[in-house]
């Protein structure tokens, strides 16, 4: 395949002079996506493999997702909450019931439902917990990603996301990510702990699989000093690692849930945060909200989306076809140098590249799968993160392994 032609040079040169650099994407223009596949401005066609981190779940352009965008926005698009519209009650009914809540309070994107978490579990634990004043913390672990708000990254570890944009919120206490002695140590020493927020399998940090045991470990550890288990699951839900959510491997309950990305199918910003009405409830008229939070056209996406995921049995293709790239991508690690681990749940995956998280290594690996075929883009450094959509069949699924075990003996 040729590099980057005309058309994706001009667009490139475009993002470049009038867009902020706050990312450093791949050589690669989208023009169109379908299923697992998208195209750039010349027509070549390339396999997704990072679904825009988990949003496009349901593929891209699903045509009942679409149809459904379509519909609601030649009707109405837009109420605000200062009125009732005739999709959210609908919508807030199908959400709770298909996740088991009471409750749910609609946003917009991922990071706008992590600090609305954070605002419930807070006002939570002065309210019912009775937490003095001004005291409440919630605990996180190292390596976590949240979000981009300024109280999120107060509290990342990523010095790369974090520095310079202080002062930092205050409130929150950091712990390594899946020792759960760690979790009990902290909680039992600090009677103003309110919630634990965690990801069941830390996404950005390079897929971080915890031990088998440690989220249903975690949850009764926040059961016995009554601490909200908040389980973001923007990244990790709908779908993608083989059950509906993360925690559903090990049969956790959330006290309060945070999902978004794929809940629209990538087709319009959504999020949510479900909790019990003894949480909820302490959130009134006034207190928190968002002018496009729960719109009609959100409202129509979202349930057409969980409806593809359900209808398709995608949480199903998920977990089988995870096994499937895991057991051949382990040949390769017994088989190169060049890769010392493949991890992850479903599909969501992750290989190791065996160098340090200064090297460009993975970076050159990923230019070379966009030349055979294949879009991924590294993280930290070394780790190289393969996320299909969901819809992708084992035929597909093959050729993308065969393309990947290629491009990586090009290095050996």
């Amino acid at each position: 395949m040729q590099e980057v032609l005309i058309k994706s040079k001009v667009f490139i040169k475009k993002e470049a002079q009038y867009g902020a650099h706050n990312y450093q994407p791949l050589p690669i223009v989208f023009e169109k996506g379908e299923g697992v596949f998208v195209w750039d401005p010349e027509g070549n066609k390339y396999y997704d493999f990072l679904s825009a981190y988990s949003a496009v779940n349901q593929g891209h352009c699903h045509p009942k997702i679409i149809n459904a965008l379509i519909h609601q926005a030649q009707k109405l698009t837009l109420s605000s909450r200062a009125f009732f519209n005739s999709k959210l009650g609908d919508y807030e009914e199908f959400i709770t019931s298909l996740f088991g809540f009471d409750k749910v309070l609609p946003m917009n994107t991922g990071a706008e439902a992590v600090e609305t978490a954070i605002k419930i579990c807070r006002k939570w634990a002065y309210e019912k917990k009775r937490v003095p004043y001004n005291c409440a913390e919630i605990v996180v672990c190292k390596g976590n990603f949240h979000g981009r708000t300024t109280t999120i990254t107060s509290f990342s570890t990523d010095g790369n996301a974090r520095n310079n944009f202080g002062p930092y919120t205050p409130g929150f206490i950091t712990i390594p990510y899946n020792n759960l002695e760690a979790l009990e140590n902290v909680l039992k020493n600090n009677t103003n702990i309110s919630g634990f927020l965690v990801e069941p399998i830390q996404g950005e940090a390079g897929v971080f699989v915890p031990s088998e045991g440690y989220l249903s470990g975690a949850k009764k550890i926040c059961q016995k000093y009554n601490v909200l288990f908040i389980a973001d699951e923007i990244q990790t839900g709908i779908a993608r690692t083989g059950k509906m959510l993360a925690i559903d491997h090990e049969n956790v309950r959330a006290d309060i849930l945070i999902l978004g990305k794929a809940i629209s199918g990538g087709v319009y910003p959504v999020s949510a945060v479900l909790a019990s009405n003894e949480i909820m409830k302490v959130i009134q008229p006034g207190q928190h909200g968002s002018t496009f939070g729960g719109n009609p056209l959100a409202c129509a996406v979202a349930k057409a989306a969980l409806k593809v995921i359900i209808d398709e049995n995608l949480q199903s293709n998920a977990l089988v076809l995870g096994k499937v790239f895991r057991k051949k991508m382990q040949k390769t690690v017994e088989t190169l140098d060049i890769v010392t681990e493949v991890r992850g749940k479903g599909l969501l995956n992750a290989i190791v590249i065996n160098t340090d998280e200064m090297s460009t290594l993975a970076w050159d690996i990923c230019l070379k799968l966009k030349e055979n075929g294949l879009l991924a883009k590294p993280t930290h450094g070394n780790k190289i993160r393969f996320a299909p959509p969901l819809v992708i069949t084992k035929t597909q699924l093959d050729e993308c392994i065969e393309i990947i075990e290629t491009t990586l003996m090009s290095f050996s």
